[in-house]
């Protein structure tokens, strides 16, 4: 049966290092990255809030005290927010019971704080509770199902949840969203360790299929998982869509705005600029004048984009400069970077064949053709620097002037 008062709180999981998605994540939890001008982790509250839920459990880890400083009690977001510790990552089972202390009289959603829902998601797994009344697991339907974990259905029903297979047989996920009872507390006390040390919620889910059985729900639109940094640009497309756009700041005349744009308050857009929306400029930031701004682009605040400068589909975070004669393509761009002139980001191999980049030490095909760098916090290059696609580049490097870049590049180092 469905909560009497018909309203259910959520647990929110925000506690992960959010390695794989290094080095975006060395200064910051991932939950904060920003996409489509707000972090991730508020995306989803504001997506729970709109579909009545106010009252969260958040379960915060590595640099928690960055989530709890920006969110607070939660009540200038019109929420009510509750905050648990996982001192050591054990899992997702074990994250999951830190909350029952304010989740143990009635059923909750439980979702992710880094994955992209809709209100329609949100919908669709609280009806599926309503009318089983068993545990739901939301089921998203993927192109690419490879490092997921697969979800057998059958008659509606969960059979089988294999956690991320070699050779996966079908094309349908566990989203990490899910409706759990408050019995699910005491069968994560059954759940066994897992091979790789930590206590597993799909575990724990084998154990209700056994019980009673786990219902699926089926999630209508597009989900989209935020594991790997180039999935940050696909959500922020998927984002903008969400944002109103409303200009703002101050346009000079001279200036061309085409089609959606957002202009952040107190930023500026400079004669002979030629913006192709959708594009959102935050607050303060600076463009042009003589640039151009391709769509799906996001501009943090106070930023500068100068003279003949092209950025396409790429993300740009607060205070960097990107100041002159500088190409950036399908990029992600951390926080108080400088660009020399005629720094040039190339997003398209030469040999057109997806572009591959180093994840925890190991080669990975992105998947897409078009792909540039991943560049941490603090990167200041010299004049006429060329940096292959699919590069990274950890926070506090240095790259000096005429240097040609590629593959893997380590925090605090120098680029001869």
């Amino acid at each position: 049966m469905a909560n009497e008062d018909g309203k259910y709180r959520a647990l929110v999981l925000a506690a992960g290092e959010g390695t794989r998605m290094y080095p975006l994540t060395e200064k910051r939890p991932k939950p904060m990255i920003k996409v489509a001008g707000k972090p991730l982790l508020l995306w989803v509250l504001e997506t729970l809030k709109n579909r009545g839920i106010t009252e969260v459990v958040m379960v915060v880890g590595w640099e928690g005290k960055r989530i709890k400083d920006y969110f607070g009690d939660g009540k200038r977001f019109g929420l009510d927010i509750k905050y648990v510790y996982q001192e050591k990552r054990m899992g997702t089972a074990h994250a999951t019971l830190l909350g029952e202390k304010f989740l143990g009289d009635g059923a909750f959603l439980s979702v992710n704080g880094d994955v992209i829902i809709t209100e329609e998601m949100v919908d669709t797994v609280l009806q599926r509770h309503r009318e089983t009344g068993l545990n739901v697991v939301g089921v998203a339907e993927v192109r690419d199902p490879r490092g997921f974990g697969i979800v057998h259905v059958e008659n509606g029903l969960i059979k089988e949840i294999e956690e991320k297979p070699d050779r996966p047989t079908r094309n349908t996920i566990n989203s990490g969203i899910y409706v759990l009872k408050p019995d699910i507390f005491s069968l994560v006390r059954e759940t066994p360790l897992s091979a790789r040390g930590e206590y597993e919620i799909t575990d724990t889910f084998k154990l209700a299929i056994e019980k009673e059985g786990v219902a699926a729900a089926i999630l209508p639109g597009e989900w989209v998982d935020v594991g790997r940094p180039w999935d940050l640009l696909e959500a922020n497309r998927v984002l903008m869509d969400r944002v109103e756009m409303t200009v703002d700041g101050d346009v000079e005349e001279g200036a061309r705005l085409i089609g959606p744009v957002k202009v952040g308050k107190g930023a500026s857009i400079k004669s002979g600029s030629y913006v192709e929306g959708p594009v959102i400029i935050d607050e303060g930031a600076k463009i042009g004048p003589n640039c151009y701004i391709r769509p799906h682009t996001y501009i943090g605040k106070r930023c500068h984009v100068g003279a003949a400068v092209e950025i396409k589909n790429s993300i740009i975070m607060d205070d960097t400069k990107v100041p002159h004669h500088n190409y950036v393509g399908d990029s992600v761009i951390g926080e108080r970077c400088n660009f020399g002139s005629g720094t040039k980001l190339a997003n398209l191999r030469f040999d057109d064949r997806p572009v591959r980049v180093v994840v925890k030490g190991e080669l990975v095909d992105s998947g897409r053709r078009k792909l540039g760098a991943i560049v941490g916090d603090d990167v200041k290059t010299g004049v006429n620097v060329s940096v292959d696609p699919g590069t990274v580049i950890g926070c506090d490097v240095w790259i000096s002037p005429g240097a040609y870049v590629r593959g893997f590049i380590s925090s605090k180092t120098f680029v001869k």
